[in-house]
């Protein structure tokens, strides 16, 4: 779950990081209000995304009326499919340096890794493009968690004009913070350092580790679910974990690894995946909606259903898949992969109600579809 700017900060106050003043509104009157209060200020489109600056969402005011009038202007814009229904007032920062510094999940370390550079206010992908030696990693050990040693290690060698110990106190925060909020990612960008030496935070973008949702349910509330498209919003309605994706090979699997690996099987094979969709011993109940879900999104071409029998026995998410086959009697080219217990079972019901055999494993499956929706 991500959350805006408003939204996220709080998290870096709460665990020490200097934020600047700020208000949030949702009118221009609000806005004088707030300039009046705040002095010379930046208007800032709140949405949870990023890039806001070069779509325009972030200006600077150094009047209440012109406050007024940059807040007019934003509120209304579409951001990355986001539309702008309120600004955050905060006061003018006077700037002298600008540092990037985050901490997020890494699939390749299977750990959290501190990020830091020099070089802010630039996209964490453009410092890694354009200047990957100034981007500084320190992969975390859970169990011990990020030592102010371990923040200055990080920072040597780097010209910090004698900064470091207040900049390593902030990157120990920031790592608090992260595990504090169960995130996958906690970013400040920029970092900033002022005329006076201060550290502040003219930004943060928090993203809430999905699976902490149901036990941080007061944090959640302060977040923006992700933008559903229509196919999703009916899979959430009907308890159905469906993403929607931009190929044309559609899946159907139980369990969320097994699908993740059947999606993977499919573009190993040269194919693009659908969707995501699992429904495991749900299959008995739900499968004529998750089969329509996953069949109702245009341009689709071939389908992989593929069964393990573990949790869920094979026959019994067969025969739930079947009578939602037979009710919705769809003419896509559909291959199975079907293994594990009650397979010899389902394999049956296959023959004697669709008269198909399931390939001999998945990947012969999953190349099958991909061919066919080639050759379609």
């Amino acid at each position: 779950m991500n959350f805006e700017e408003h939204a996220a900060k709080p998290l870096l106050a709460a665990a020490g990081i200097k934020i600047p003043a700020s208000v949030l509104v949702r009118d221009g009157e609000a806005a004088v209000e707030a300039a009046r209060k705040l002095g010379a200020c930046i208007v800032k489109a709140q949405v949870p995304t990023g890039k806001r600056g070069k779509a325009g969402g972030i200006k600077p005011a150094d009047t209440p009326a012109e406050a007024k009038t940059r807040a007019a202007a934003i509120l209304g814009m579409e951001i990355d499919g986001h539309v702008v229904e309120k600004v955050l007032i905060e006061e003018k920062s006077d700037i002298k340096r600008e540092y990037y510094a985050a901490v997020l999940n890494d699939p390749s370390s299977k750990a959290p890794v501190v990020l830091f550079s020099t070089e802010g206010g630039m996209d964490v992908e453009e410092i890694a493009a354009k200047t990957p030696e100034k981007l500084r990693r320190a992969a975390v050990d859970v169990r011990r968690g990020f030592s102010r040693e371990e923040a200055l290690a990080l920072l040597d060698g780097l010209d910090l004009s004698g900064i470091e110990e207040v900049v390593s106190d902030t990157l120990e925060k920031l790592y608090r913070a992260y595990a504090a909020g169960d995130a996958e990612l906690l970013e400040i960008n920029p970092l900033a350092v002022t005329e006076s030496r201060e550290v502040v935070a003219l930004d943060c973008k928090f993203v809430l580790d999905d699976s902490a949702i149901k036990r941080r349910e007061e944090l959640a509330g302060q977040g923006t679910p992700e933008k559903l498209t229509g196919l999703e919003a009916r899979g959430e309605e009907a308890g159905i974990k469906y993403i929607e994706l931009d190929g044309d090979v559609c899946v159907l699997a139980n369990g969320a690894g097994l699908t993740m690996t059947t999606m993977d099987v499919v573009r190993h094979h040269g194919g693009a995946p659908a969707n995501f969709c699992e429904i495991g011993g749900e299959a008995y109940t739900k499968a004529a909606t998750a089969l329509d879900i996953v069949l109702s999104k245009p341009g689709i071409k071939s389908l992989v259903v593929n069964f393990c029998g573990a949790f869920a026995r094979c026959d019994v998410m067969m025969d739930g898949f079947l009578t939602a086959w037979e009710s919705l009697q769809p003419e896509i080219p559909v291959f199975f992969s079907i293994a594990g217990t009650g397979d010899e079972e389902a394999i049956k019901m296959l023959k004697e109600r669709l008269s198909m055999e399931p390939l001999p494993d998945m990947d012969m499956a999953c190349e099958a579809a991909v061919r066919s929706a080639r050759e379609s």
